[in-house]
């Protein structure tokens, strides 16, 4: 079982950039792929980037593909999301998620194959 903290959501002005990490407990973060997922008010939560065991492999959501970049340091058991060029879009409150997963090189796309989630933290873009 692994327990997750996500930090590092606030308020920015569009156009600007944050850091989101992740931090998990345990040590078997190494043998989960790791997910950020987001949910805006009345909206369901939907995929943001994904990314393998040994970080090696990584997906992004069409939405924010060339501006966000998911990363994993699996020695300090985090996984970041770094945001730039941040639209009034984005704005959600954005979840951490954990998948354990067979394969080094897999990652995971659908919310259903995530087992563990994290709290949220409210990134606010404005215009």
């Amino acid at each position: 079982q692994v327990q997750l903290v996500e930090s590092g959501g606030r308020l920015v002005q569009a156009g600007g950039s944050l850091r989101l990490s992740c931090a998990a407990s345990g040590r078997t973060f190494s043998t989960y792929a790791m997910g950020w997922f987001r949910q805006a008010p009345g909206k369901e939560r939907e995929f943001v980037a994904a990314i393998s065991r040994s970080g090696d492999n990584t997906y992004y959501a069409d939405s924010v593909k060339g501006r966000f970049t998911i990363s994993r340091d699996n020695a300090k058991n985090t996984v970041d999301l770094q945001m730039n060029r941040l639209k009034p879009e984005d704005t959600a409150v954005y979840y951490c998620a954990a998948s354990p997963t067979g394969s080094s090189r897999v990652f995971r796309i659908s919310a259903y194959e995530y087992n563990y989630w994290g709290q949220g933290t409210q990134v606010t873009v404005s215009s």
